[in-house]
């Protein structure tokens, strides 16, 4: 079953909506560093290419990139994570102050680095990335921290996010403890999951994969209409999710709910030019959405269109409240 498409009044009902509401948004963390130039000459010292930086961009990656995304959906943003007490972590430091980002549930910890994802361009080409990271789960002390924090703002959010990159936020037990605290308290709570603790996300409101974690984790090729039902509905029932989102890259995104019939979005992407972000950016959009009101459907409409926007841009960038609700209004016509 295809989705209808939503009317201009309700996109702009929901637009209003999405103003101030405050998304909690919990995981791993992330810098992504890019380094543009020209290679000119191989190195003397050995048979490597010069790179000549003629540009360095700092921007948000994982966890972080989902709170700029809230923002600029004219949401609060609520980052809870953990940086390193290092010199990327005070750049980390200085972007939120930029953004006017909230950094109250961002705690330093000295005994790991801000993780980091530095990468080499050289004339529009990708060289090579360099990963500065601590993969190990957090102490209990730092866990305790995390959940004191969330505990103590709960009563203000609209919504939480789990985004989990596997770098060590998102423990088994802290996952468990901050799902059981969304639902006691009535708060929607969406997950964007990676390979590890992936059955560990039960009785949340929405679960979004992407194709390749759910094949990993169910040990099946998806390919045909028929594997993409099979594993939406696998993934409802063994997780007891409200909601299943499975992403499909180039094939959409299809929607599961429980006793309801399944629902497919042909992605929204003119032309792919970088996919990187986008994971981040259909989570955040369809949080926000169903914290103002959106149902489902209308929300997963939202955020299908919010990630094929961003992977048409270079790089790690977040979706623009007005571009997004200008497009989808402008294509309906």
């Amino acid at each position: 079953m295809k989705i209808s498409k939503v009317s201009t009044k309700r996109l702009l009902e929901l637009k209003k909506n999405l103003k101030g509401k405050r998304i909690a948004v919990i995981g791993d963390m992330m810098l992504d560093i890019y380094f543009w130039g020209d290679v000119k000459r191989i190195s003397p010292e050995a048979p490597v290419p010069v790179l000549e930086v003629e540009n360095e961009l700092y921007r948000f990656g994982g966890a972080a990139n989902c709170a700029l995304n809230i923002t600029t959906l004219s949401g609060i943003a609520e980052p809870v994570g953990v940086i390193g007490y290092d010199s990327y972590g005070t750049v980390f430091n200085s972007l939120l102050n930029e953004q006017k980002i909230n950094r109250n549930g961002i705690i330093e910890d000295d005994s790991r680095p801000t993780t980091t994802k530095t990468r080499v361009i050289a004339d529009s080409q990708h060289i090579v990335r360099i990963d500065k990271e601590n993969k190990e789960v957090l102490n209990k002390n730092i866990q305790n921290k995390i959940f004191e924090y969330v505990s103590s703002i709960i009563k203000n959010l609209d919504g939480i996010i789990l985004q989990d990159y596997n770098k060590g936020v998102l423990s088994s037990s802290l996952i468990k403890q901050l799902i059981k605290l969304a639902n006691k308290n009535g708060v929607i709570i969406t997950v964007d999951p990676k390979f590890n603790n992936f059955f560990e996300y039960k009785n949340v409101t929405v679960f979004k994969p992407n194709r390749k974690e759910a094949e990993d984790v169910l040990g099946v090729r998806i390919k045909t209409d028929k594997d993409i039902s099979f594993a939406g509905n696998e993934l409802l029932k063994k997780l007891n999710a409200k909601n299943v989102l499975l992403t499909l890259g180039e094939g959409g995104i299809a929607v599961f709910e429980k006793n309801k019939p399944e629902m497919r979005m042909p992605t929204k992407a003119r032309k792919v030019a970088d996919v990187s972000g986008a994971g981040d950016t259909v989570i955040s959009t369809l949080t926000i959405a169903l914290a103002a009101g959106a149902d489902i459907y209308e929300a997963s409409y939202l955020a299908n269109y919010a990630g094929g926007l961003v992977c048409e841009e270079v790089g790690i960038v977040p979706i623009e409240i007005d571009k997004l609700f200008d497009t989808i209004i402008r294509e309906n016509k």
